[in-house]
C-alpha cells in the first residue's frame, strides 16, 4: 500500500538509536517526512526488550517491553516504524510469546496488534513515495549493504534496502548477504572471541574498493564499525536513513 501524504506514523526510536546513534533517529524522521509522513516519537518508549529475552530473562523483558507496549499502543491506528530489523522483529514475532510466557495473555493480545502495524524503515519507504529522481551522492565511491539476520531470516526481507538506496540514486549490492556481524546480543558479550571471528570474516569478505558499509540494522554496524577501525581498515558504516537523507537533501 502506498502511503498517503500527510499520513501520521510513530517511530518507535530503539535505544541503540537513542543512546548510541541518534543521527540514526533524525536521519530516519527526515527521509518519513521526504516521504509525506507526519512523524510522531510516543513519549514513554524506552527498549523493546531484546537483550533480556535473549538472555533468557523473561519476566524482565517482560517489564521493559511492557513500557515500550503502552507507549506504541497509544494510537491504535498508526503505522509504527523501527530504523532496526532486530527490534522490529522482537515487536512483531517475539513480543507475543514473551508476554504469554510471562504470564500476561492481555498484553499478548496488544502485543500481536501492535505487531501486525509494525515496520522496519526501509520496509515501508520501500512502499512509500519518496522522491523518486535519482542522484550521485557526493562522496559515495563503493557501497556494500549489510542484511542483518533478524531481518533477512525472521522478517524475510532482502530487497526494500536495496529498492529504497536504488531509487536515491545509491547502488549498493547486497554482499555475503548469509553471513552473520558476530553481534547477535548478548552473543557479542558472552562469547566475544567468537564474536570478533564472525566480524572479521564478513569484513574480510568485502568486495575489493569499497568504502562503505550500510544497513538497517544499527547493532550490526556498530559490530563491523567498531572492528574495521580497530583493525584500521579504511571502511565506515552508515545506516541507510543517513545515507537516504543525505541523497534527498541533494536533490533540492
Amino acid at each position: 500500500m502506498i502511503a498517503d501524504p500527510g499520513e501520521p506514523v510513530d517511530l518507535f526510536v530503539t535505544c541503540v538509536v537513542d543512546a548510541l546513534m541518534p543521527d540514526v533517529g533524525v536521519a530516519s524522521v527526515k527521509v518519513l517526512r521526504a516521504s509525506g509522513c507526519v512523524v510522531d516519537v510516543p513519549r514513554g518508549q524506552t527498549c523493546c526488550g531484546q537483550p533480556a529475552w535473549n538472555a533468557g530473562f523473561v519476566d524482565e523483558a517482560a517489564a521493559v517491553a511492557s513500557t515500550t507496549l503502552d507507549a506504541l499502543d497509544a494510537n491504535p491506528a498508526r503505522t509504527i516504524v523501527v530504523p532496526a530489523g532486530s527490534c522490529a522483529t522482537m515487536i512483531r514475532v517475539y513480543w507475543p510469546t514473551l508476554f504469554e510466557l510471562a504470564g500476561r495473555p492481555d498484553r499478548a493480545a496488544r502485543a500481536r496488534a501492535v505487531g501486525a502495524r509494525t515496520r522496519e524503515l526501509t520496509e515501508y519507504l520501500a512502499t512509500s513515495p519518496l522522491p523518486p529522481a535519482p542522484i550521485t551522492p557526493g562522496g559515495e565511491a563503493a557501497v556494500a549493504c549489510h542484511h542483518g539476520c533478524h531481518m533477512t531470516r525472521e522478517l524475510h526481507l532482502k530487497d526494500p534496502p536495496l529498492e529504497v538506496l536504488r531509487r536515491v540514486g545509491v547502488p549498493a549490492a547486497m554482499w555475503d548477504g548469509e553471513r552473520c556481524c558476530g553481534f547477535g546480543g548478548t552473543f557479542s558479550v558472552t562469547l566475544p572471541e567468537a564474536s570478533v571471528t564472525m566480524a572479521d570474516q564478513k569484513l574480510d569478505s568485502l568486495p575489493a574498493g569499497v568504502d562503505t558499509i550500510v544497513g538497517a540494522d544499527p547493532s550490526c554496524l556498530l559490530q563491523l564499525g567498531r572492528r574495521a577501525a580497530a583493525r584500521g581498515l579504511d571502511v565506515k558504516t552508515r545506516h541507510i536513513a543517513e545515507v537516504l537523507a543525505d541523497a534527498l537533501e541533494e536533490q533540492h
